[in-house]
């Protein structure tokens, strides 16, 4: 089965070229399809990277698709039967493509596999060996093994999980034309967790393989507690939970939210004199309530 590689640059020129270096390591141009989508970077590093890197596919959107956006451009012009989406801001292993490849292979009916992943600075660490089953009374999950030293503890699993991880993802075609494309009105977070639920409603299981591997510079793009990402943990939070909840459970996340999360948040938030996250936290709510669940309004200035 033909793989196609997609990751999205945005204004990270130089952590791009690391990644596409790190693939370049360890696989052939000839053995993968290689496609990097520049998602409307304020510098256009396209035709430089056409002339060092001929084997590579390189796509220009002049404006931020967001993440879903700028991954489902790459895939208009993907050929693989399996898709591998991977963030930029990563590095691979030697087997990473093999593996995940083989999980699709041999089981028909897995949709999404997503490899073991560790944190790049510090590489002894995990970050994910997959996730446990939403609660959507509280939109609230588990990320197995996340800041556990890797000892071994969760070598050779090869099997059902939650959820993906976002960073690293590789996807049949097939489940893809049947559950449609990553939704985009999400913008940035939460549209991997939406698109697994799409992906299981069309009845296609989520595996992790942890005989693959990657590692994740985390929080390169956004940014550690910084408004931006405020605002969309929380209005995609509550967006995720409108699109894929039980009414019941609707209903206690919406209490849970506004009686305990709202207010616990914007204390903390005095407390430790970040007062410039508590406007874009109830722009999230406030987005929620004014718009509907596949409304296209970002609802952020970016």
């Amino acid at each position: 089965m033909k793989v196609s590689v997609i990751t999205v640059n945005f204004n990270q020129a130089a952590v791009t070229e690391s990644l596409l270096k790190s693939f370049l390591l360890h696989y052939a141009p000839s053995q993968i399809e290689i496609i990097v989508v520049d998602n409307g970077s304020k510098d256009n590093h396209v035709i430089k990277w056409q002339e060092i890197y001929p084997e590579i596919k390189f796509l220009r959107s002049e404006k931020n698709l967001g993440f879903a956006g700028g991954n489902n451009l790459g895939t208009s012009v993907a050929t693989g039967d399996y898709l591998f989406y991977i963030n930029n801001d990563t590095e691979v292993t030697a087997g990473l493509i093999q593996s995940l490849a083989s999980t699709l292979d041999n089981n028909p009916s897995v949709g999404m596999v997503s490899p073991k992943i560790r944190f790049f600075q510090n590489p002894d660490i995990i970050q994910y060996a997959g996730f446990t089953e939403m609660n959507y009374n509280t939109c609230r999950n588990r990320c197995i093994g996340e800041f556990q030293t890797d000892s071994g503890q969760f070598d050779h699993i090869e099997g059902p999980t939650g959820y993906i991880h976002g960073a690293a993802m590789m996807v049949r075609r097939t489940a893809i034309q049947q559950a449609g494309l990553m939704p985009e009105n999400f913008f940035l977070y939460y549209e991997e967790l939406d698109w697994c639920e799409r992906i299981k409603r069309a009845g296609f299981s989520i595996w992790i393989n942890t005989n693959a591997l990657i590692y994740h510079k985390e929080s390169i793009s956004v940014g550690k507690n910084s408004p931006l990402k405020e605002f969309f943990m929380n209005r995609n939070r509550i967006l995720f939970i409108r699109r894929n909840a039980p009414l019941h459970s609707r209903i206690i996340f919406y209490l849970h939210f506004t009686l305990l999360v709202l207010p616990r948040n914007m204390f903390s938030y005095l407390l430790k004199g970040r007062t410039e996250l508590i406007k874009p936290l109830i722009n999230a709510v406030i987005w929620n309530i004014t718009h509907h669940t596949d409304s296209p309004d970002k609802g952020y200035n970016i």
